[in-house]
């Protein structure tokens, strides 16, 4: 029930497979709330990736305002999270045990999964194995982890972000990547963007709120 998810600036902790994980919630307003929360996966835990990411927060404040519930939470070995980075294959296990966690405090909800750079990898390798509803990959690491371009398709309806002058992902390897998927993902392009979305954060929000809200399950 939303009057017992952890709401607000305080940090917990949910247990993890290999130790605990810290975690964030964030909550829509009562009158908004909607029939889906989602989990919020950050970027690469040895280049400085954290829950408190811009894109991650703008990602999960842009979920809050459409009505979801979200939680984000460190990989482990990040912040106070146990354990140590387990190249994706652990940090994958990561997101499930986010996963099965939200599904255990709104268990009537759609669930949702979003990432940003490393974390779209690892949500995307999440949702080939636990049954999201939606997922939500900005600027996917195709060309920093190979593997990606060996798997399926998630089953989910997916919406891929992509900045055009991403310096880390180029665009043209992110937009061969999606030509050879099915079913093909929806694809948000956004112009004049880096890799880190500097200066970008409000077009960001804009855009992934336009594009998701006709996607929000209601009560």
């Amino acid at each position: 029930m939303s009057d017992v998810y952890p709401c607000g600036p305080e940090r917990f902790f949910i247990d993890g497979p290999a130790g605990r994980l810290e975690a964030l919630g964030g909550c829509p307003e009562p009158e908004r709330a909607a029939a889906a929360s989602a989990v919020v996966c950050h970027p690469h835990p040895l280049h400085g990736g954290t829950m408190q990411n811009k894109v991650v927060h703008i990602l999960a404040r842009t979920l809050n305002e459409l009505g979801l519930h979200t939680l984000r939470f460190n990989f482990r070995g990040v912040g106070q999270s146990e354990g140590e980075f387990a190249d994706a294959v652990g940090e994958t296990d990561d997101v499930l045990a986010a996963l099965e966690w939200l599904r255990s405090r709104r268990p009537d909800d759609a669930l949702w999964l979003a990432g940003f750079s490393f974390g779209a990898f690892v949500a995307i390798r999440a949702a080939l194995r636990f049954p999201v509803a939606r997922l939500v990959t900005v600027a996917p690491a195709i060309t920093l982890y190979p593997e990606l371009a060996t798997l399926d398709a998630p089953a989910a309806p997916w919406l891929i972000v992509q900045g055009d002058r991403d310096e880390i992902v180029p665009v043209s390897a992110v937009e061969a990547w999606i030509e050879r998927l099915a079913p093909r993902p929806d694809y948000l392009k956004l112009p004049d963007t880096g890799h880190f979305f500097h200066q970008r954060l409000t077009d960001l929000h804009d855009r992934l709120a336009d594009r998701l809200a006709p996607h929000v399950p209601r009560r």
